[in-house]
């Protein structure tokens, strides 16, 4: 059958096309025909400023418009020479001495891939188009979700809610700091994933410059190739086997990782809340929550994110383990697993997408919420203790244990009774019967 999202082996090229087709631009083999190109192009452009090689003002500017409109007539251009070649990179250089024929600059056909191994070009295509995604598509997704996560968090952080540790009833919160929450762990992981460059190899066979230095032994390859490199935007190792380190890469595996780990424990919280009944949802015409149960309202956004963070988190597990590990200078198992890259990258994105629009369907339900409060006064319990322990009161907070452990009967009424029933002054009574399950919800950093 030919190849449709119907027909497609994996979901990502299937059932969510619609939201990650954006990607082919970077992860597809098209992409990764298009920044090898474009790589080339810039390398031999490089070569003709340091006056290596000479092209005519007419091959310059045809390049240049080659590589900025590259598109897919020309990709199977390349993939038609790589039915002879049987090697990807080669067919690139093959399409390039091809156009440099067809502009005038038929002269300057071996400088193209001058001194180069294929991971010269690898190298620097995928850290490039990497950068490029994470700057262009995965930074301002997750930011922007934070962002929405911030608005929430300034919303609702006036609502008192029942916290649960252990499962259990405990010292109430808001439910804005506990988004919060959130909005924090995010952020410290972005400040962190920022300070990890892109790097690049560039450097020959074996990362020595060997061809590059004995036709020109006088030229400092290793300044060129740096400040080749750092054209690029990207940061070049400066000892290297055939291949880069991978290091920094896997450092943004990690990263995302952990990231997509918090969201998970996010969507997990969510879910939680909405089988608490704090959250209700808005429906939409049309939809279905069961086949067979007509009333339900399911969280589905949060179970579709959890489940595509956990495909993304399996992936880049792996490639965080296996790429930085090579044989001596090189062996091959890095190429077919740098196609993959792509992959946890869309299920990531598909869980962003997934996260904003079950954020956007919530709706606070807070009568349950003050429900659950006003059943719990057992939780004010701490507070009383802490107080007394203040005022000297012996035993404090075996007294309140006494009381409330295990105890399922403790509301306002009880727990008054308690207190008129110590013996301390009047004004401490008063002051321990102002606490109440909704305004026992302490301080936390403005936001």
């Amino acid at each position: 059958m030919e190849l449709t999202p119907l027909t497609a082996l994996s979901a990502v090229d299937g059932r969510y096309r619609k939201q990650v087709q954006h990607l082919d631009e970077y992860f597809s083999e098209y992409g990764l025909m298009k920044y090898r190109v474009q790589i080339e192009i810039a390398y031999l452009l490089f070569l003709e400023k340091k006056k290596f090689c000479k092209l005519p003002a007419k091959a310059v500017k045809h390049l240049q418009v080659l590589a900025e409109k590259f598109g897919p007539d020309e990709a199977q251009a390349i993939k038609q020479i790589e039915a002879t070649t049987n090697h990807d990179v080669k067919a690139v250089e093959y399409f390039l001495k091809d156009e440099l024929e067809k502009c005038g600059g038929a002269e300057a056909k071996e400088w193209v891939h001058f001194g180069l191994t294929s991971q010269d070009i690898n190298n620097t295509a995928i850290p490039l188009l990497w950068k490029h995604s994470i700057e262009y598509e995965y930074l301002p997704a997750l930011l922007n979700l934070n962002t929405e996560l911030r608005i929430l968090a300034e919303n609702w952080k006036d609502i008192p809610l029942l916290a649960h540790t252990h499962g259990q009833p405990a010292s109430p919160t808001r439910l804005g700091k506990e988004i919060m929450v959130f909005v924090e762990r995010i952020q410290n992981q972005v400040e962190q994933f920022i300070c990890i460059p892109f790097t690049a190899k560039f450097g020959g066979a074996t990362g020595n410059f060997n061809a590059h230095h004995v036709a020109f032994p006088k030229t400092d390859w290793v300044k060129a190739g740096n400040e080749f490199v750092t054209g690029l935007g990207l940061s070049r190792q400066q000892f290297t086997t055939q291949i880069e380190h991978y290091d920094n890469l896997a450092a943004h595996f990690d990263c995302i990782k952990r990231i997509n780990n918090i969201l998970l424990d996010l969507c997990r919280d969510i879910w939680t809340y909405v089988s608490m009944e704090y959250f209700k949802q808005r429906t939409k015409k049309g939809e279905i929550g069961s086949s067979a149960m007509p009333h339900k309202v399911n969280p589905i956004d949060f179970e579709n994110a959890e489940g595509n963070l956990g495909m993304a988190n399996a992936i880049l597990e792996h490639l965080a383990a296996k790429l930085p590990v090579s044989r001596l200078q090189r062996d091959l198992t890095d190429s077919t697993v740098l196609r993959n890259i792509g992959v946890p990258f869309a299920h990531t994105i598909i869980a962003l997408k997934s996260i904003e629009k079950g954020l956007g369907k919530l709706l606070v339900n807070d009568a349950k919420i003050h429900e659950d409060l006003e059943n719990n006064w057992a939780v004010v319990a701490e507070a009383i203790q802490t107080i007394l322990r203040r005022e000297k009161y012996p035993n404090p907070y075996e007294a309140l244990k006494d009381l409330t452990r295990g105890n399922n009967r403790i509301d306002k009424k009880a727990m008054h009774d308690f207190i008129d029933g110590l013996k301390v002054k009047a004004e401490i009574k008063k002051e321990l019967k102002k606490i109440t399950p909704q305004n026992y919800t302490g301080i936390s950093p403005r936001y």
